[in-house]
């Protein structure tokens, strides 16, 4: 009959269709290897046969988004202590234990092993159901940037192949320039328009200050006078990759003004709010990544938590050598950093230092 162990420490390599779970004492000897699919009754029987081997159990887990969720959910719902330990931190570990190739039993084992040595790594909190669906909304809203991004710099390497200087004359990140391309997308078709009516076309369709856009995209097709080859084919492609990213527009607003009604449902969004450049959309990302802030002890751990807090690496004489740590949320960093750009383009102290 095998003894139960006072405590143990489990890591598990998550993923979205299995997890590998590897079970250690404190001696680090394994005690359990298994793969296990991410489905309720699989995990259950985990957690079962885990809490059959100790009294106390550690877990430890190096991914804390979707493919995890239903992992930590339960774990979680049966009062087990978790903690995130960053995939960077795992990978760099691995190379210490035997065996060259990368399995998920062997990560699993260096996630356990790492949580039995190390007690630094940030406990998962139970996410409410506010900071979850932040999270969907949240996450929903950088996919539908990048698809956007990702149209536009087509559209433009599409649209320099009819007419460079048509392509340099807007930004077609901005509105204008893309309702331009609807209607008319080669140099001989706006040429034929002329600046009045291409002013009065624009403005039916509620571009402010629409003769100046029009006097801009005059001023660029009258500098080419030569059709250059495939014009027709690349006007049409222009044409429907300009109404995908207007249709994707409406798309970001809807998701946008979502996210803002989420958001001020929060008690907390108000505060946040006040913090200097920090809007809703900044806000909702933010409690999205913090959720109710248990996990941070004070300022200093949520500064740490984002890549602001300097670490000193001194070397003999040397000393006062700060640095960026290596660990750290690099999305929370970069809402800190945008809100501090939005605060600097405002009047105020920001803007004035």
């Amino acid at each position: 009959m095998s003894t139960k162990h006072q405590l143990i420490w489990v890591g598990i390599d998550a993923d979205k269709g299995h997890h590998w779970a590897v079970a250690i004492d404190s001696d680090g000897e394994r005690l359990l290897s298994r793969k296990v699919l991410n489905d309720e009754d699989a995990i259950l029987a985990l957690l079962a046969d885990v809490l059959e081997l100790a009294g106390e159990v550690r877990w430890a887990v190096d991914i804390s988004s979707r493919p995890s969720a239903l992992l930590l959910a339960l774990l979680l719902a049966h009062g087990q202590p978790v903690v995130y330990i960053p995939g960077k931190t795992v990978n760099r570990m691995t190379g210490a234990y035997r065996g060259e190739g990368k399995t998920g039993a062997k990560d699993a084992r260096v996630i356990a092993d790492l949580a039995r040595l190390r007690r630094d790594f940030r406990p998962i909190a139970p996410s409410v159901a506010l900071t979850s669906e932040l999270q969907l909304l949240v996450g929903y809203r950088r996919d539908l940037i990048a698809d956007r991004v990702r149209l536009i710099n087509r559209l433009r390497e599409v649209l320099v192949g009819i007419c460079p200087a048509l392509e340099r004359a807007f930004e077609y990140r901005k509105h204008p320039g893309l309702v331009l391309l609807t209607g008319y997308q080669t140099p001989a078709a706006i040429q034929r328009m002329g600046v009045k009516r291409l002013a009065d076309w624009l403005a039916r369709r509620n571009i402010r200050t629409a003769v100046v856009f029009a006097e801009r995209a005059f001023q660029a097709a009258a500098s080419q006078h030569t059709a250059l080859p495939g014009e027709g084919l690349a006007a049409k492609l222009v044409k429907e990759l300009t109404h995908r990213t207007l249709e994707l527009d409406k798309r970001i607003k809807e998701n946008e003004q979502a996210i803002t009604a989420l958001f001020r449902t929060d008690e907390r969004a108000e505060i946040v709010e006040s913090l200097p450049g920090m809007g809703p959309i900044l806000g909702a990302e933010f409690l999205a990544i913090v959720g109710d802030m248990s996990t941070h002890k004070d300022a200093g751990h949520l500064a740490a938590h984002a890549g602001l807090a300097p670490v000193p690496r001194d070397s003999g004489r040397r000393t006062n050598n700060l640095h960026r740590p290596k660990h750290y949320n690099r999305r929370l960093r970069h809402i800190f950093y945008m809100s501090a750009h939005v605060s600097m383009t405002l009047p105020g102290p920001s803007q004035e230092y």
